[in-house]
């Protein structure tokens, strides 16, 4: 059994899970605070909130990230999960992400996988749990590995290239059309700051030979995102995992804006993408005069090297590398004390 726990922030961590999950072929119980998706065939540990009683002193004296003082809903997720590993006994315990939940579930015995976030990784609590953990999973391809991580995680560390729900769909090339505007998606996510409507309203405005559209906005608000993708010629996203990782598996032309988010992760993505050539990446929204430069930019990039950031079969080798890890930790408890 593997236990799975899923942060609420955003959806790129529930939909990783969702693309790991159906390569798996053993069993599998997810714990998360967002509510199961409906037609998910999984067992799933609903957990609350640990946010509910405000915020006195979260991060106790620096040592973690986020464990308020008498907060009721830390302490009954907590609760739960201690009791799901009391019941199961898991092999493994994957963390996508937690510093607290990685923390508990190791203090409980169990081997941990955390699945790895670039950005600035080397604080007190961040070490603790990669430290800790018996392997790290990181959703990025062995050639953007994080060169100044130490070298006790680069070992541990199992690089699967970016994991997409779209894995299975092939990019499609929109063919020019005489004279028609090229096409610019807005791509952008639920776990930030919001989407800078006004900024794109006057960026559009900026470059009158493009056609814009917002995903998931207006009378396309129905269509998938990956037809979405394949409507455009140039994605303009913010720089989370999964958004890089739908586009890269699109085979898009990009902007990529890092966000503000906490760790710099998004900073961190921008400047290996825009070192790797994969996209134009900035750290962050430009000015309304700057965008006919960048779209053109983008469009010279090209989207064909995105396949070095999004293997195809990503998802998969995550799955046997963590379906292997938990089948090595339970032998190795299982094998006799010399």
């Amino acid at each position: 059994m593997i236990g799975y726990y899923v942060h609420h922030q955003g959806l790129g961590h529930l939909q990783r899970m969702r693309c790991i999950a159906a390569h798996l072929g053993g069993p599998l119980t997810v714990l998360s605070s967002l509510p199961a998706p409906a037609g998910l065939d999984l067992p799933w540990v609903d957990l609350p909130l640990d946010n509910l009683q405000g915020s006195v002193d979260p991060t106790a004296n620096g040592t973690l990230h986020w464990v308020p003082q008498h907060d009721e809903g830390l302490r009954q997720r907590m609760a739960l999960i201690a009791g799901w590993i009391n019941a199961t006994d898991p092999d493994l315990m994957v963390i996508d992400v937690s510093v607290e939940v990685a923390l508990m579930c190791r203090l409980m015995g169990v081997p941990t996988v955390v699945v790895a976030m670039r950005g600035n990784r080397l604080d007190r609590a961040h070490r603790a749990a990669y430290d800790g953990a018996h392997a790290m999973l990181a959703p990025w391809s062995a050639e953007f590995a994080v060169t100044d991580w130490p070298s006790r995680w680069q070992q541990k560390t199992f690089h699967a290239g970016a994991i997409s729900r779209y894995a299975d769909r092939q990019p499609t090339a929109r063919p020019e059309t005489a004279h028609a505007p090229r096409r610019v998606l807005v791509l952008w996510g639920a776990g930030g700051s919001g989407l800078p409507a006004d900024a794109v309203t006057a960026a559009a405005a900026a470059t009158p030979d493009f056609q814009w559209r917002i995903a998931g906005v207006g009378p396309y608000q129905d269509e998938s995102v990956w037809d979405q993708l394949a409507w455009s010629d140039v994605v303009v996203t913010h720089g989370g995992q999964g958004a890089v990782a739908e586009v890269a598996t699109a085979r898009r032309p990009a902007v990529v804006i890092a966000e503000d988010r906490p760790h710099d992760e998004q900073t961190a993505t921008a400047r290996v993408l825009r070192d790797a050539g994969l996209a134009v990446a900035l750290h962050s929204w430009p000015s309304a005069e700057s965008w006919p430069g960048l779209l053109r930019s983008a469009l010279t990039v090209g989207g064909d090297n995105w396949v070095r950031w999004a293997p195809p079969d990503s998802a998969a080798l995550a799955a046997d590398f963590l379906a292997s890890t938990a089948r090595a930790v339970r032998a190795d408890t299982q094998r006799p004390v010399a």
